[in-house]
């Protein structure tokens, strides 16, 4: 394989790392253009604060903890590696949403962190059996979530979701060339975190 074309898969995975998508997907709908978005910048700054911490550092630092154990594989090659670390991944999330919850904010904010939990406790449950892009699910459950608001906002914010499609089609390409993935488990993760997202937003 090419090592420039090798690279730009490994860089692309860690840029869109699902640890990442959270925070990603929180600066975009502060900047997408709803109504919602208008909220002070202190107001904006203690979100991603609690977001960043409570989808990203502490989970990451839970799956680091986890590799001094000799029975954990940091790699998570087979599935069933990945179903500790996204049950601790679902309790800090769930951590970050009650934090928010006490701050006085629109309810679309705490509703992707609920629609984001909900996207890994699936994965949860089908890692016990398959091995599902996680990577594809999370940047999947941003289109589905963008699209929802569009529909239910009658907006058109058509940057960001060209945008996202195009992130999602390097992100989808990248695990294929690092053969992390078959086909049918990015299309599938994808699929699984579009359709969680867009339905919670769309119907909650």
């Amino acid at each position: 394989m090419n090592k420039a074309i090798s690279l730009t898969a490994r860089v692309t995975s860690i840029l869109f790392h699902p640890l990442l998508i959270p925070t990603l997907g929180f600066l975009l709908l502060f900047n997408s253009g709803f109504y919602f978005a208008v909220i002070p910048w202190s107001l904006k700054r203690f979100i991603l604060l609690v977001v960043f911490l409570s989808t990203c550092i502490l989970p990451a630092l839970s799956i680091r903890l986890l590799s001094f154990s000799p029975r954990f594989d940091i790699k998570m090659e087979k599935g069933t590696d990945r179903v500790l670390p996204l049950i601790l991944s679902s309790f800090f999330y769930y951590i970050g949403y009650l934090i928010l919850q006490r701050v006085p904010l629109f309810p679309i904010y705490q509703l992707f962190l609920i629609a984001s939990i909900l996207v890994q406790i699936a994965l949860i449950i089908i890692s016990l059996r398959w091995k599902i892009s996680a990577h594809s699910a999370a940047i999947g459950g941003l289109v589905g979530g963008f699209f929802a608001l569009a529909f239910r906002l009658q907006e058109s914010p058509v940057l960001i979701l060209i945008t996202l499609i195009f992130i999602a089609g390097m992100v989808g390409t990248a695990r294929l060339i690092l053969e992390k993935h078959t086909s049918s488990q990015v299309y599938a993760g994808f699929l699984l975190g579009l359709l969680i997202m867009n339905m919670v937003i769309m119907f909650i």
